[in-house]
């Protein structure tokens, strides 16, 4: 999940780009501006290269270096830990995409240069997992971010819009069990920020689409999704849920199920309600990544039904 981390920063290069302009914010050319081509071109360039130096020094620096190797890890985390490889490919695509359309450049060579960003920075962190005896080059990681890439460039080519979109939504639960609360204080950290972004028992990911983009000549409002969810629970390990001490003590908590928990719930496209404020266009556009809080239906893998009044 520490790819999501790496995400935000493109948010100052949004800013930035936005910043750097002259002619009117909602304005969109119809060629090539060199000048915006150059910010965009340094400022991601910067950008890429300053984060994924911080990201070695911060996330790499505690553990042990090897020989580059690979790691089999699709078992792992009922593959929530892939769920997030998408997001991430998917969203730093996406506002991508949304930056290049300001520099005029034609309009595949926009799909293609921003949805492609995602899959490119995610590689190279991929490859600095490969040199970490922590982990390892994944090819069940890489084939997760090339999904992400592939959904935002496919609705880009054949739409120019996002109809279905990946959302997020997470919900930090307390373990009251003392055992476990040391347990999983060591795997998803204590701050609440390191539980959003690592406690994969705590996150939900959405497929959330467009209902009035697929029948635009009904009634439906424009901004009326309908979003189907996947997510996880009962997970104090990568595939199992059984671990030894550093003395030898066995702690056995497998007689809590690991589950897949599967939802349904409607959604809002933000960025399908209209306004003429730039600055709440901007914003729509990064609420759009997280799921609106709905009722929700939930199906789990033990076949158990829940109605929830409000989830996120």
């Amino acid at each position: 999940m520490k790819k999501i981390l790496c995400i935000l920063p493109i948010l100052i290069v949004l800013q930035y780009s936005y910043a750097q302009e002259k002619i009117p914010f909602t304005t969109i050319p119809d060629t090539t501006i060199p000048r915006r081509v150059a910010i965009l071109s340094g400022a991601t360039a910067a950008m890429y290269g300053t984060s994924l130096i911080a990201l070695n020094a911060a996330w790499y620096k505690d553990y042990p270096r090897s020989n580059f190797h690979f790691f089999n890890d699709m078992n792992e985390w009922n593959q929530m830990d892939k769920m997030g490889h998408i997001f991430s490919a998917y969203f730093i695509g996406k506002y991508s995409r949304e930056m290049w359309r300001w520099s005029g450049l034609p309009r595949k060579k926009q799909i293609w240069i921003g949805g492609l960003s995602g899959l490119a920075y995610q590689s190279v962190i991929e490859v600095l997992d490969g040199y970490s005896s922590e982990w390892g080059f994944s090819w069940g990681d890489m084939g997760a971010n090339a999904i992400g890439s592939a959904m935002l460039i496919s609705q880009e080519l054949a739409w120019n819009e996002q109809r279905i979109q990946i959302k997020f939504s997470a919900h930090p639960g307390r373990y009251d069990d003392p055992v476990l609360k040391d347990k999983t204080n060591q795997l998803f950290g204590t701050r609440f920020l390191e539980r959003i972004l690592k406690d994969y028992n705590a996150q939900t990911y959405w497929l959330s689409v467009n209902l009035r983009s697929f029948a635009p000549n009904s009634n439906l409002p424009r901004w009326l999704n309908i979003s189907v969810g996947y997510g996880a629970d009962n997970m104090f390990g990568g595939t199992v849920n059984w671990w030894d001490d550093d003395n030898g003590k066995r702690y056995d908590y497998t007689h809590m199920g690991r589950i897949r928990q599967f939802y349904l719930s409607p959604d809002v496209d933000f960025t399908r309600i209209r306004t003429k404020r730039k600055g709440v266009k901007v914003m729509f556009q990064l609420l759009n990544m997280l799921k609106f809080p709905a009722p929700t239906l939930e199906i789990d893998s033990k076949g158990r039904l829940f109605l929830h009044p409000i989830y996120f």
